[in-house]
């Protein structure tokens, strides 16, 4: 059976693309139907390809961005520039397109519904991706576990999933924090900056607290983030990284 299992998520699938959702001017979620598809944990993600008419294939990885929910797979991508993938992924697919990706792939940055302890989650620009099919397990959770938010971006037009985050910060408990790092928006009361020691300390868990710690970001971002963690007390056993960049 564990065979079978990895077989599965080894094999290409086509994904038929359901719709196409604007998240800011240089991101948007795609939203898939994946025959086949066996589920996935949050945190997981996938194997994309593309394959061009005469051939040429390339292929990259994306976070999921949603819960489990069935067939369908969210998969949210930020342009990058010169980037022929994310290019054409946010700005050339439409519904009614077809992807192939397999998955899921990952085991060791996933979170688990029935895990009690508190969550603190640190997201470096488009690193909000498998923080917030976090996010959305959590609130689905029977018992929503305590979480915390904590999103480092340049200015308030690149927060991905603003909407969102403010309806869960309202109804489902997430405390959310921005650190914004070129510009803060009007009647902000903070300072643009990045995330620091002092900011981590009000914004997160203390280590007694015993919170399990994802962070998520381009590499120099995590790296920080994992170091200001393990300076301030936290096991580096319950800090988690996933990083790209």
């Amino acid at each position: 059976m564990a065979g079978t299992a990895v077989l599965g998520r080894l094999t290409w699938r086509v994904a038929d693309v359901v719709s196409a959702v604007a998240e800011t001017a240089s991101a948007r979620t795609l939203v898939l139907d994946v025959p086949g598809w066996a589920g996935h944990q949050p945190g997981q993600h996938v194997d994309l390809r593309l394959t061009a008419a005469d051939g040429y294939s390339t292929q990259r990885s994306f976070s999921i961005a949603n819960a489990a929910a069935g067939s369908r797979v969210e998969l949210t991508v930020q342009r990058v520039a010169g980037g022929e993938v994310s290019t054409y992924l946010v700005d050339e697919v439409r519904a009614g397109d077809q992807i192939e990706l397999r998955g899921p792939v990952g085991g060791y940055f996933v979170w688990r519904p029935e895990w009690t302890d508190p969550v603190l989650l640190l997201a470096g620009g488009s690193g909000i991706v498998p923080l917030m099919a976090i996010a959305r397990a959590r609130a689905a959770a029977p018992a929503p576990v305590p979480a915390r938010l904590v999103y480092s971006v340049r200015r308030a037009e690149d927060v991905i999933y603003a909407a969102e985050a403010r309806r869960r910060a309202a109804e489902d408990g997430l405390a959310v924090t921005y650190a914004y790092t070129r510009a803060a928006p009007p009647g902000w009361t903070g300072r643009p900056g990045r995330v620091d020691a002092a900011l981590l300390a009000e914004a997160g868990w203390p280590p007694a607290a015993g919170p399990l710690c994802y962070v998520c970001g381009p590499t120099a971002f995590v790296e920080a983030m994992a170091d200001l963690l393990v300076a301030a007390g936290h096991a580096p056993t319950r800090v988690r990284t996933e990083r790209f960049g």
